[in-house]
């Protein structure tokens, strides 16, 4: 090779080197990130996760503010299952590892996020996950490639200009740019990302705080003891958790404020749209609400002491006192700044604006390759279920990295075969076990595919039900025969801001009833074929699936264990057995025995236990059935003089056989 063809190759050299290739590229190492990257790594493919800090959770290391989480950690249960016990467990991330339980760092209910900080380092070294920390992605672009998988490639461009080459983006950078708000005087206010958290700072004052969320209440009842009142300001009124259903919502470690503002205690809550106010600051540097409009008729260069406030006009204007402090707390929305136009990564409408915009399986709209997870990918189920929080998202990240071994390296979707006869069972014990179905309501479910002649089936755990119609092109499973859907779901018109969740009558008792159950309990579609996407899209509303063949409610339970043979078992199996005209119960050989000569169809644990020799072989019951429907001759009566030494009166194969041929002339 002469001397060009040396600078040829060490200029390609070069240029491949400065531009490293990852199959799978992670854009933040929070508990979404690191979730993703523990599946990759247990899967054995290429990756690399991308963290503009020095370690994992650097959220957590800034907030929440007042530094207290409002995700349970329930540590005790009373059961020993650990699937189960991840129903109450709203902080640990999936592994197999006993050891990254979040439960054994921290014994508090409501834990400090310092613990998360902890937690999440651990699980990334623990696993030993590929995190480049220290690397902050300031630019992503597309680059078209037809050798590339999606057609495409993503480039990656960090603070150094150091460039990197991925054929699938998986974003989970979270919700990090404070929501502002703009209106004369908005430049006065004080963000939640950087007022102060000592209530010393707050002695005496009277404070105004702009927001109706976790973040304005946590930063109230930080200071409520200190204050002479806080005031709250925001458009929409208060949704409460408890009576939403809605662990986004104002949860009640928070809402110290509505008691004292109820209970007469000079706080108060009051609803306004922020954009029709002004905030002007006086001589005395104190803090007064106008509106608008009264700055547009007036010269608003005028001194601001000489301003028209609204209680010019009207005397009884609510926010007519001054105030000290105003503190803007209005929530995060998604950072697009670093994704090119090419990717085509944008907001949804006016209420989810705040969240990128994405399908159902969580990859964009806009380019193929590209998916969201955590917090970011909430507006799949925004104030439906808890996909914006780790013990939602935990789960829809474990179903994304499903779809993606299918589409890119021909691994179908999980899935375990079973006779038809342990259909029951099967979903007993999911429903009283699973988490993911549990946490992500309404929107994960559990998909069974029956085999032809509903002789066996395939059950599928955790698909994204709003991808139904899809499922045969993302699972790589068919479902020629039929299939039932088994999702959890609390009662339509139970819960809502309006509505009296704690009336007397609100549970119901009686299984004929059941699908009137307003609390959590599993619910079951039954589909003779698999719905088209027109059936999935234009359902009926308030709907989560198209309207099936057949549906049935287990009945609600107190305590959430669906293991009552009358309540609960009984009439799940009635249904199933009237969907697939079969008889579902179990029996003893000698019944099978016997439904041999009274049936024209046995039913399938006959067929799959007792014909194919998993039965009884020989009792004297049977034998006497036998000889007396004179199918079978009396050895009683030749036994004296036929049995010889060591032999038997019946042998159990001579019973067999003499079945088999019984079964073979009927």
């Amino acid at each position: 090779m002469g001397p060009a063809g040396l600078l040829l190759a060490l200029a390609l050299h070069l240029a491949l080197c400065a531009r490293p290739h990852r199959d799978y590229c992670v854009l933040g190492a929070g508990p979404a990130g690191l979730q993703m990257a523990a599946f990759l790594q247990q899967a054995g493919r290429d990756y690399a996760v991308f963290e503009r800090e020095s370690a994992p959770g650097s959220f957590f290391t800034r907030y929440p503010r007042h530094r207290k989480l409002i995700s349970i950690n329930k540590r005790h249960t009373g059961k020993a299952n650990p699937e189960f016990n991840l129903r109450h467990d709203w902080n640990s991330l999936l592994s197999h590892d006993p050891r990254l339980l979040f439960r054994h760092y921290s014994q508090a209910y409501f834990p400090d996020a310092g613990d998360m900080v902890r937690y999440l380092r651990d699980f990334a070294h623990h696993l030993g996950l590929h995190v480049l920390y220290n690397t902050n992605i300031t630019h992503v672009t597309l680059d078209k490639d037809p050798q590339a998988w999606n057609g495409h490639y993503f480039i990656l461009t960090d603070q150094k200009g150091q460039a990197y080459q991925c054929s699938i983006l998986l974003v989970a950078t979270g919700l990090s740019v404070p929501k502002l708000v703009d209106f004369p005087g908005s430049e006065h206010l004080e963000g939640y990302e950087s007022v102060s958290v000592d209530p010393e700072d707050f002695v005496g004052q009277n404070v105004l705080i702009l927001g109706r969320g976790n973040s304005a209440f946590e930063t109230a009842e930080n200071i409520l003891g200190v204050t002479n009142f806080v005031h709250m300001l925001s458009r929409s009124r208060v949704r409460l958790s408890w009576a939403t259903h809605y662990v986004g919502d104002i949860r009640a470690i928070n809402n110290g404020l509505l008691d004292t503002y109820q209970l007469k205690s000079l706080d108060g809550l009051l609803e306004s749209d922020l954009e029709y106010l002004a905030l002007v600051k006086d001589s005395k540097g104190k803090f007064h609400i106008t509106l608008k409009y009264f700055l547009e008729e007036n010269n608003s260069s005028q001194n601001a002491d000489s301003i028209p406030l609204p209680q010019d006009d009207n005397d009884n204007f609510a926010m007519r006192v001054a105030y000290d402090r105003v503190i803007r707390c209005l929530g995060w929305k998604f950072d697009f700044s670093i994704f090119n136009q090419s990717l085509r990564l944008s907001s949804g409408n006016e209420f989810s604006k705040k969240y990128p915009l994405i399908k159902a399986s969580y990859e964009s709209k806009g380019s193929r390759g590209l998916f969201v997870l955590g917090t970011a990918s909430h507006s799949v189920d925004y104030r439906k279920s808890a996909g914006g929080f780790i013990h939602g998202f935990r789960y829809t990240v474990r179903a994304v990295h499903r779809l993606l071994e299918h589409r890119y390296h021909g691994i179908t979707w999980p899935s375990m075969e079973h006779p038809i006869t342990q259909l029951t069972s099967s979903i007993i014990r999911r429903v009283n076990e699973a988490s993911g179905l549990y946490q992500m309501f309404g929107v994960l479910a559990d998909i069974i595919l029956l085999k032809k002649n509903a002789t066996a089936f395939e059950y599928l755990e955790e698909f994204p039900m709003q991808m139904l119609a899809q499922l045969e092109t993302l699972t790589g499973r068919m479902a020629h025969h039929g299939l039932f859907v088994i999702s959890m779901e609390y009662g339509r018109n139970f819960s809502g801001p309006e509505k009296d969740v704690f009336f007397y009558d609100r549970s119901v008792g009686h299984t004929e009833d059941a699908w009137r159950s307003n609390f959590l309990h599993p619910v079951i579609y039954y589909y003779r074929h698999l719905p088209t996407e027109q059936e999935v899209r234009f359902r009926a509303a308030h709907w989560p699936l198209p309207r099936p063949a057949a549906i049935h409610h287990i009945l609600e339970d107190f305590l959430t264990d669906w293991t009552a043979p009358v309540g609960h078992i009984l009439p799940l199996r009635r249904f199933l057995e009237n969907c697939l005209d079969t008889d579902l119960r179990s029996f003893y050989a000698e019944s099978c025995f016997l439904f041999i000569f009274t049936r024209q169809k046995l039913p399938p644990f006959c067929q799959h236990g007792y014909l194919h020799m998993q039965g009884l072989a020989s009792t004297e019951s049977l034998q006497q059935h036998g000889v007396e429907s004179r199918l079978l001759k009396s050895y009683a009566a030749m036994e004296d003089s036929s049995q010889g030494p060591g032999d038997h009166p019946l042998a159990p194969e001579s019973l067999t056989q003499s079945l088999d041929s019984n079964k073979e002339e009927l």
